[in-house]
């Protein structure tokens, strides 16, 4: 190995370890972090992000760069050359992007995310707004500041001209645009409410027999998302289950992996699909291509789009736990954990309640059917905010009126509406469509899938949940960042990505659902 090259791996390396650490803060800000430490945690953070913008955007690093690649030029390894190009592709636009930015913007970004996300806490458990307005609007000309300055480098560069939405989606969904979107979203918009329409017209199916209700103790559930995990190949050597007020999934290190969940009250199916959601994007980054040598080295081995990441959730949550032969299988299950008593006295029943087709308020605890819906509400919300000049204190407003048109549903008080989510506390505009296109995703994999290993409930039925895992390994999770969100679901499915896959598999599960 040359030593340009040596030298850049041992950079991003310390950049790596960097990054890590700030991970780990913030995984025990969201987790066991009293709510006093803020201030201090928002410091710690902003030291760390100051170092690390700083390293990622010096001359020296760029130097750095670019020795590496006159290196490799010089003298190919064995290595496919396509990786290592596009590896240093994926530096250098990192490096552009970083030197684009005000390293005190990035102090006091991460300083008001912290911030934030306190004040998000402390008012949605009080359910009134006018607490955390002032921080969303602080984190609101941040973002319009930071998209201007990325602007900027990016015409520097000769880069596509974007508007301020579009420029800070790019980290989440990267090449992604509103046409884009509205080409993927506008037959989710017309065709998803005549299909709620209709399924509430048939009327819901019986989710418990009459008379009766579910109650899963606190512990049962514990136990039950235990349970799914190890069938799930949990290996508590490198991953660790913790809770947290809005589940999330994060890696800390190359053989540390962290996911949360929450009990919600009410909600006795809550928290054992937000488990199956989150190992889903943990199983992913298990899957990632980052060898020894290179985990904390190249970006080749990263994620390629939080929408294939939610793809990859979303199918262990939607295509598998909420399957039909996963009601079945997992049936005795659920009433073992209760001791042996059964309130749904059916697998059929248990199966309608995992899927309840009900519009509700929440995006989280939402069912395949109305979830996009509440992705489109937040879309345009976003846009409203950082280009349309909504403001701040009009969001629990306009929040009402789409929730109310898009699902005929108005909040009771901003902790059910525009407080629900920790994202926005945060500043991450442009991450809520990736959610939706993860929909899309799932299902036009799940095609693929069936395709090669016959009908995914046959498969589940049979308790063959680490087929269908091995399959995603060999087709989808070694490609990495070797190409875009886009180009990987036509490489996979042989077409472009489109809502037709997604609508018709909802289609598909609703007549079912329906006839049982």
């Amino acid at each position: 190995m040359g030593i340009a090259i040596d030298r850049l791996q041992e950079h991003l390396h310390g950049t790596r370890l960097l990054g890590s650490i700030q991970s780990t803060l913030y995984f025990d800000q969201n987790t066991l972090m009293p709510a006093a430490g803020s201030a201090w945690r928002g410091e710690q953070l902003a030291l760390i992000a100051r170092q690390l913008h700083g390293r990622q955007s010096s001359p020296a690093y760029a130097e750095l760069v670019e020795q590496a690649a006159a290196e490799l030029a010089a003298e190919p390894r064995g290595e496919d050359p396509g990786d290592w190009e596009r590896n240093l592709s994926l530096l250098r636009q990192d490096l552009r992007r970083q030197r684009s930015q005000d390293p005190a913007l990035v102090g006091a970004l991460v300083e008001a995310q912290s911030r934030g996300y306190g004040l998000w806490q402390e008012a949605r458990s009080r359910a009134d707004f006018s607490l955390f307005a002032p921080a969303l609007e602080e984190m609101i000309r941040l973002r319009q500041e930071q998209a201007r300055q990325l602007a900027v480098g990016e015409r520097a560069d000769g880069g596509l001209e974007r508007s301020c939405w579009e420029t800070l989606a790019q980290p989440f969904e990267p090449g992604i645009s509103k046409a884009r979107l509205e080409t993927l979203f506008t037959p989710l918009q017309e065709q998803l409410p005549p299909l709620i329409e209709r399924t509430l017209q048939r009327g819901l199916p019986q989710q418990v027999p009459t008379g009766k209700s579910v109650h899963l103790p606190e512990p049962v559930q514990q136990k039950l998302c235990q349970e799914l995990l190890e069938s799930w190949g949990f290996d508590g050597r490198i991953a660790a289950l913790a809770r947290s007020p809005h589940p999330f999934s994060c890696t800390l290190g190359p053989s540390d992996f962290r996911l949360t969940t929450r009990i919600v009250p009410g909600s006795p199916y809550s928290a054992f699909l937000a488990t199956a959601h989150e190992w889903g994007h943990s199983l992913y980054e298990q899957g990632l291509p980052r060898r020894a040598d290179q985990w904390f080295a190249w970006p080749l081995g990263d994620a390629t789009s939080m929408g294939v990441h939610e793809s990859q959730s979303l199918f262990w949550e939607c295509r598998v736990a909420r399957s039909q032969a996963f009601a079945r299988h997992w049936h005795p299950r659920f009433c073992s954990a209760l001791g042996g008593a059964d309130p749904w006295g059916s697998a059929s029943t248990l199966w309608r309640a995992l899927n309840p087709l009900r519009p509700g308020l929440n995006r989280v605890e939402a069912d395949e059917l109305t979830y996009c819906l509440h992705i489109l509400l937040r879309y345009e919300l976003e846009v409203s905010l950082l280009e349309e000049g909504l403001p701040v204190a009009e969001l629990p407003r306009r929040w009402n009126q789409l929730m109310e048109e898009l699902l005929g549903l108005i909040p009771a008080n901003d902790a059910e509406g525009c407080l629900q989510d920790v994202h926005w506390s945060e500043g991450l505009f442009g991450y809520f469509p990736s959610y939706a296109l993860g929909h899309l995703i799932s299902a036009q994999l799940g095609e693929a899938m069936e395709a090669e290993l016959g009908p995914l409930e046959a498969r589940i039925a049979a308790g063959e949940d680490q087929e269908l895992l091995g399959w995603l390994r060999r087709h989808v999770h070694p490609l990495g960042r070797s190409v875009d969100g886009g180009s990987l679901v036509e490489q996979v499915s042989g077409r472009p990505l489109e809502a037709a896959p997604f609508l018709a598999y909802l289609e598909a599960k609703v007549d079912r659902l329906m006839a049982t």
